[in-house]
């Protein structure tokens, strides 16, 4: 997904809410504000928001000597979300439809995005959860469910802390021994890495792989050795978030690729077709990408 005029603001907006998180006085934050400014100014807008969004945070990791902004925020959610795990593991147990129940809660799990949206707490996490059991997804998750039944390795690329603890509940139900998660290699935004995948539980289930970027997303120049060795090995990969849809819808791969994300913008929602809010279960196969 290319960037559009619109995602403009939320990129600055973007910007200081990291350099706040960062505890920057208010002469930093207005320096690093302007230098973010004319960075964005200078922006290939052909390049999808996740590029200009690693830029962006790599400067105020750098301005303001924080390497990690979002810490507390990904700690808190990572225990809200482990918290309320045998919870939603009691719910999917005693659903007629394990498996789908799974990918509902998966996918309802992705509103735990502090990228696109600082104001999310635990009420709105709540309230989603519960309307994501009756939605109607957009796509075919019949289809998704095929695909898993059949694919022998599967490549699960997670996106944020605590959104992390719900693929873990889904990982559970399609059946560990066939999956491998992957997480960014170095923090960004509240995107979930290996210590957060450890924090869960997930490493003591499923290799995880890094994917050696810290880009909000999965852009595959940028990626690691032993993640492309993971990416190009897989017969599915089940690409979870907004910001892995953003990257890797605009990347030619000879790989079938499901993304489960729930849609938190008109400019994504457009893109792939849907109404802000939907949840999306939506196959994109090897010669529809970059179409």
């Amino acid at each position: 997904m290319k960037t559009h005029i619109d995602c403009i603001p939320c990129l600055v907006k973007q910007a200081l809410n990291a350099v706040q998180l960062a505890g920057a006085d208010e002469l930093l934050q207005e320096q690093a504000l302007r230098d973010i400014l004319i960075k964005i100014s200078r922006m290939d807008m052909s390049a999808s928001p996740p590029e200009m969004g690693a830029e962006i945070h790599r400067l105020v990791r750098k301005m303001t000597g924080r390497d990690d902004p979002y810490s507390d925020l990904k700690d808190r959610y990572n225990r809200f979300a482990m918290d309320a795990y045998p919870r939603f593991k009691q719910l999917i147990a005693a659903s007629p439809n394990p498996l789908e129940t799974a990918v509902r809660l998966a996918i309802a799990g992705n509103i735990i995005d502090f990228g696109a949206n600082l104001e999310i707490n635990q009420a709105v996490v709540d309230r989603t959860i519960e309307a994501s059991l009756t939605a109607v997804p957009f796509g075919d998750i019949k289809e998704f469910f095929m695909a898993v039944s059949n694919a022998e390795k599967i490549l699960y690329l997670a996106d944020n802390t605590g959104e992390i603890v719900f693929d873990r509940l889904l990982i559970e139900e399609i059946g560990p021994d066939r999956v491998t998660v992957a997480v960014r290699g170095g923090p960004v935004i509240n995107d979930a890495t290996m210590d957060d995948a450890r924090f869960c539980g997930l490493t003591d289930m499923v290799d995880v792989v890094d994917n050696g970027a810290d880009i909000p997303g999965t852009i595959l120049d940028a990626c690691s050795d032993s993640f492309i060795r993971s990416f190009q090995e897989a017969d599915l990969i089940v690409s979870k978030g907004q910001g892995n849809y953003e990257t890797l819808s605009e990347t030619s791969v000879n790989r079938n690729v499901y993304f489960l994300f729930k849609t938190k913008c008109t400019v994504a929602a457009r893109d792939i077709g849907c109404e802000v809010g939907r949840l999306v279960a939506r196959k994109i196969i090897a010669d529809t990408l970059n179409s």
